[in-house]
Order: structure tokens, then C-alpha cells, then sequence
């Protein structure tokens, strides 16, 4: 239970931090897996530290995959049928 108001603190820094580019995915990551670290045997600052680097990765990788699909030529679409005379 002393490890709570330490790991309080440790994440309002985090947050406190301007964001730079490799903040991306690192403060939700953190936050996962400092509950998970505590959970797993008290060990927040830990498993705090290897979801940043984790939710880091993960932003990466998404980002890469929504970059490389955004390269991709999308294909043609055929022209749109003419209305009905007298539809509205």
C-alpha cells in the first residue's frame, strides 16, 4: 500500500511531461501496465516502464500499417447508374 501514493506520483509526472514523439502510446501503456506490475507481485514502477516501451511500439507499428495502407492506389469505382426519370 506504500508503493500506491509513489506510483501516484510517478504517473502525474508522466503526464505532467509536454508530449514529444515518443509519447506516442507510452502513457496508456504505462498506466496498463503499472496496474498490471502491481497486480503481478508489486512491481508498478516495472511493469510501468516496459508498457511505455510497449505501448510505444504498438503506436509504431500502427502507425506504419495506417501509412502504408493510406499508399496504397485505391481502386477506380464504376460511375454511379443514372436516376429513374420521375424518381425523386
Amino acid at each position: 500500500m506504500k508503493q500506491l501514493p509513489l506510483c501516484l506520483a510517478v504517473l502525474g509526472v508522466i503526464v505532467m511531461v509536454p508530449r514529444v514523439g515518443f509519447s506516442k502510446g507510452c502513457i496508456k501503456g504505462a498506466a496498463v501496465g503499472a496496474v498490471a506490475g502491481h497486480v503481478a507481485g508489486h512491481h508498478a514502477v516495472a511493469g510501468a516502464a516496459a508498457g511505455c516501451v510497449i505501448g510505444h511500439h504498438n503506436a509504431k507499428v500502427k502507425a506504419k500499417q495506417a501509412q502504408q495502407q493510406r499508399a496504397q492506389p485505391q481502386p477506380a469505382q464504376p460511375p454511379a447508374a443514372p436516376a429513374a426519370p420521375g424518381a425523386k
